[in-house]
């Protein structure tokens, strides 16, 4: 499992919302429910830290990579 957290200094604790088919936002947190095993959020000292967890395929662990070969493949 891989665990991604984000954090910002907003109060406000981020909520779904169902977004319209012309708004230019409001899609985030839709797409992160529907690909993650798992999201939530916890309040910190100074904002907020959205979580989210992927399922990781079984096999063999992935090649360690240097910063220099993970920039070359964007």
């Amino acid at each position: 499992t891989l665990v991604c957290e984000v954090w910002d200094a907003g109060l406000v604790q981020p909520r779904r919302r169902r977004a319209r088919d012309t708004d230019e936002g409001g899609r985030g947190l839709q797409l992160v429910g529907l690909l993650s095993a798992a999201w939530g959020s916890r309040r910190t000292p100074r904002g907020k830290t959205v979580w989210f967890e992927l399922a990781l395929p079984d096999g063999e662990p992935a090649a360690e990579l240097s910063v220099e070969q993970l920039l070359s493949m964007y």
